[in-house]
């Protein structure tokens, strides 16, 4: 399994991840978490991986939720959260071979070498 770099095409972060794991002589693919990926199946295992972090509670999707939806980010409601809005999913997921890391952070960068 190669690194895929799951994101949105127009998200900022997601680009600058795709530039910078280039730069650095990966080559990722991209995949378009709205477009192309498969979430009912990639949902459970990014769950399992990194549980209510994968929510981007800064996003204006979060911010425009009710309180009701809100209070579904946590515990088994949140893979039907996820799917019904994925532009929840804290971006970008990144699949090695080794791990799912989620968001562009220092961490996830030293992870990835």
């Amino acid at each position: 399994m190669s690194t895929k770099l799951f994101g949105l095409k127009n998200c900022d972060t997601c680009k600058r991840a795709l530039k910078e794991l280039e730069a650095s002589g990966a080559a990722p693919e991209f995949v378009d978490i709205r477009a192309e990926a498969d979430l009912k199946t990639l949902l459970p295992r990014w769950i399992a991986a990194a549980g209510d972090k994968l929510v981007n509670r800064s996003s204006t999707t979060w911010r425009g939720l009710s309180e009701e939806d809100k209070a579904r980010a946590s515990g088994s409601s949140l893979e039907g959260l996820l799917l019904g809005n994925p532009t929840l999913i804290k971006r970008p997921v990144i699949e090695t071979e080794r791990e799912i890391l989620v968001g562009w952070t220092a961490e996830t960068k030293a992870r990835l070498g």
